[in-house]
């Protein structure tokens, strides 16, 4: 069966489209709150209809974790975090404790670019049922991602001697979260590579053999 064309100029409309529709949200999801803010807003400051939203994105919460993903890869390009360069290179290194920096390096540029959304998230999900179910998703996937982390390190044979992948992998995701990256930039006033710096070589003294 032939599969049906798409011209090229009307896929990058599609694709603007969802972008203005994207930035449109980040940006009012910051300003108002997530649970304030109508499609119809996000939809009158993109300059589309409230259909077309919904015609893209589905669903308010569809919507938000498409938001999230943008910011957490940095675009909208359809590539998978684990296999954008910068990660790819990251697995190349064979030194345990150098990869643990550059992966504490890589958390908080995403940080900077998710950080803001992510505070949004956590101050309403005690009262947004969405926002309580979008936590519980991008903690899984973070949970996979600081997993593969850990395996990284036992692969490497670098495994702090009594510690498992799994309770390697737990104290890593601690590390690597919004809680603590607030608690040192927001509340304690830490600068961004003061944080990254302390993060990285907390990961190295919580997992790896340093005897």
């Amino acid at each position: 069966m032939d599969r049906p064309y798409v011209s090229p100029i009307r896929a990058e409309q599609v694709r603007l489209t969802r972008r203005r529709i994207t930035d449109a949200a980040h940006a009012l999801f910051l300003e108002r709150g997530y649970t304030a803010t109508t499609i119809a807003a996000v939809a009158a400051s993109a300059g589309v209809s409230a259909q077309t939203v919904y015609n893209v994105f589905g669903t308010k919460p569809a919507l938000l974790k498409h938001v999230y993903d943008v910011r957490l890869v940095g675009d909208d390009e359809p590539i998978p975090m684990q296999d954008r360069p910068d990660v790819r290179a990251l697995y190349t290194e064979e030194d345990a404790a150098r990869f643990l920096r550059g992966y504490a390096t890589l958390g908080g540029a995403v940080m900077e670019r998710l950080g803001p959304l992510l505070v949004v998230i956590a101050n309403g999900a005690g009262s947004d049922p969405d926002l309580a179910a979008h936590i519980v998703t991008v903690n899984g996937e973070r949970l996979v991602g600081t997993g593969m982390v850990a395996q990284r390190i036992s692969d490497l044979g670098a495994l702090r001697r009594g510690l498992d992948v799994d309770r390697a992998r737990d104290r890593i995701w601690t590390l690597n979260s919004l809680e603590v990256w607030n608690l040192l930039t927001g509340l304690r006033g830490w600068s961004h590579t003061e944080a990254v710096d302390w993060i990285g070589e907390a990961m190295c003294d919580a997992v790896l053999d340093r005897g």
